[in-house]
C-alpha cells in the first residue's frame, strides 16, 4: 500500500502542479498562454486513450508488471519534463507522463483488491480515496510552496526520487496476480483511443470556444467509432471494454453513478473559483483555502465509508451520501451575497461529506464486481468513468459561462446555473445509486 499510495499521490499531484505553473512556464519558454495549455492537454489525452488498453494488458501480463512499467515510465518522463529545453520537449514529457500515469491508474484498484482480503476490501479502497483527496487538497499549496523558493522544473524533478522509492517498494512487496489466458487486441485499443480521444478533444473544444461545426464533427466521429468499438467487444471472450460486466445492472448503475457524481464535483471545483475571484475579489491563495473544506471533509469520510462498505450496501451508502451532497449543493446555490468564509465553508463540508460517503463504497463495488481474473477491467472502467465525468463537468461549465457573457453579473449567473446543474447531476446519481440496493453485489 505504500508504493500504491506514493504513485497515486504523484499522479494526482501532477495535475494540480501543472495548472499552477502554466503562466510561469509560458513566460519562461516565451510561448503564448494558449500554446502552454498543451502542457495540461497532452497529459489528459494520453491518460484517456490508454487507460482501458493498459487495464487489459494488466489482466493478461500481470497488474504488478504494468504498474511497475507505468511507474518507471512516469518517473523517466518527470525527469524529461524537468530538463525540457523547449515547449515541444515538455509536451513530449507530459505525453509520456500520461501513458505512465495510465499504467498506474489502470491497475491500482486491481492491486488493492489483491492486497486486501475481500472482507476488508472497502478499507483499502477508502484508504486509496483518502490519498487521492489529500493529494488534491495539497496540490496547489505544494506547487505554490515549491515555486516560492525555486523554479518550475523542480515541480517535476522532485517526483523522480519519489518514483524511484515507489519502484523499489513495488519490486519488494507488490503481490503477483493471476494471468488471464486471452491475447491482447490491438484493434480494440486503436478504436478505444479514437473514441475517447475525439470525445475529450470535442469537450475541450467547447471550453476553448472551438467552432460548433468542428465540435459536432468530432463528437459524431467519436460516437460512430465508439459504436464500432462496442460492437466488436460483444464478439470477444474477454473484451477490453467489459460489455459483459455492463450486463450486470449493479455494475452499469455504478458506472453511471460515478460519471454523474464526478461531473457534479468537477462543475463546482471549476465554477466556484471564478465566482470567488471575479465577484468577491479573492486571491488564488484565498480561493484555495476557501475550497479546501470540501476535499478535507472527503479525506475524513473516505476511510470511514470504506469500512462501512465492507458491511453495508454500496447502493444504500452511496444514495445517502449523494442525497447529502445534493443538499449541500442546493445550499451553495442559496448562498447570500456577500457571504462570510464560515458561511461558505460549512456548506462545502456538507458536499464533501456526501461525496465521501458515495466514493469509497462505489469504487469498492465496481472493483469487486469483476471476476478476479478480470480485476484490471473493473479498475480501468473505474478510472475511465471518473475521467469522463470530470471532463464533461468542466466542459459544461465553460459552455454555461460562455452563454452568460462574462462580467460580474454574467459570472454570478454562470456560477448559479453551474452549481444548480451540479445539484441536478448529484440528484440523478442519488437515484441511480439507490436503484442498486436490491441488486446482488457479488459476482
Amino acid at each position: 500500500m505504500a508504493t500504491v499510495a506514493i504513485a497515486v499521490c504523484m499522479s494526482v499531484l501532477v495535475g494540480s502542479i501543472a495548472n499552477i505553473a502554466l503562466p510561469t512556464i509560458a513566460r519562461d519558454m516565451h510561448v503564448t498562454p494558449a500554446d502552454s495549455i498543451w502542457v495540461v492537454n497532452a497529459y489528459q489525452l494520453a491518460v484517456t486513450v490508454s487507460l482501458l488498453p493498459f487495464a487489459s494488458i494488466g489482466d493478461i501480463y500481470g497488474h504488478r508488471r504494468v504498474y511497475s512499467l507505468g511507474l518507471a515510465l512516469y518517473t523517466l518522463a518527470s525527469l524529461i519534463c524537468a530538463l525540457a529545453p523547449s515547449l515541444p520537449w515538455l509536451v513530449l514529457g507530459r505525453v509520456l507522463q500520461g501513458f505512465g500515469g495510465a499504467g498506474i491508474m489502470s491497475v491500482n484498484g486491481a492491486l488493492v483488491r489483491f492486497i486486501f482480503p475481500r472482507a476488508a476490501l472497502g478499507r483499502g479502497i477508502g484508504f486509496n480515496a483518502m490519498i487521492v483527496a489529500a493529494s488534491s487538497t495539497a496540490g496547489p499549496s505544494v506547487a505554490a510552496a515549491i515555486m516560492s523558493v525555486t523554479s518550475w522544473p523542480w515541480l517535476f524533478a522532485l517526483q523522480v526520487p519519489a518514483g524511484v522509492l515507489a519502484l523499489w517498494l513495488a519490486h519488494l512487496y507488490l503481490p503477483r496476480t493471476p494471468l488471464a489466458g486471452h491475447p491482447f487486441d490491438p484493434t480494440s485499443a486503436l478504436l478505444n483511443a479514437i473514441t475517447f480521444g475525439l470525445f475529450i478533444t470535442a469537450l475541450d473544444g467547447v471550453g476553448r470556444g472551438q467552432g460548433a461545426l468542428l465540435v459536432l464533427l468530432e463528437l459524431g466521429v467519436s460516437v460512430a467509432i465508439g459504436w464500432v468499438f462496442v460492437q466488436r467487444q460483444f464478439g470477444l471472450a474477454a473484451p477490453m471494454l467489459p460489455v459483459d460486466l455492463f450486463r450486470r445492472p449493479v455494475f452499469a448503475l455504478s458506472v453511471a453513478t460515478a460519471v454523474c457524481a464526478h461531473a457534479a464535483q468537477m462543475i463546482c471545483f471549476v465554477a466556484l473559483p471564478f465566482y470567488f475571484q471575479y465577484v468577491d475579489g479573492l486571491s488564488p491563495i484565498q480561493i484555495g483555502v476557501l475550497i479546501t473544506p470540501w476535499p478535507a471533509a472527503l479525506v475524513v469520510m473516505a476511510p470511514i465509508a470504506g469500512r462501512l462498505a465492507d458491511r453495508h450496501s454500496a447502493g444504500l451508502l452511496g444514495g445517502f451520501g449523494l442525497a447529502v451532497m445534493t443538499l449541500g449543493l442546493l445550499l451553495v446555490v442559496a448562498l447570500p451575497h456577500p457571504a462570510s468564509a464560515l458561511n461558505i465553508a460549512w456548506r462545502l463540508v456538507i458536499c464533501g461529506i456526501g461525496f465521501g460517503f458515495f466514493q469509497s463504497p462505489n469504487n469498492r463495488l465496481m472493483i469487486a464486481s469483476a471476476p478476479r481474473d478480470r480485476a484490471g477491467a473493473g479498475s480501468g472502467v473505474l478510472s475511465t468513468s471518473r475521467l469522463v465525468g470530470q471532463t464533461t463537468g468542466s466542459a459544461l461549465v465553460a459552455l454555461l459561462f460562455g452563454l452568460t457573457h462574462g462580467g460580474n453579473e454574467g459570472v454570478t449567473r454562470g456560477t448559479t446555473l453551474s452549481v444548480s446543474l451540479a445539484a441536478g447531476f448529484a440528484a440523478v446519481a442519488m437515484v441511480l445509486s439507490s436503484l442498486r440496493v436490491r441488486q446482488p453485489e457479488r459476482v
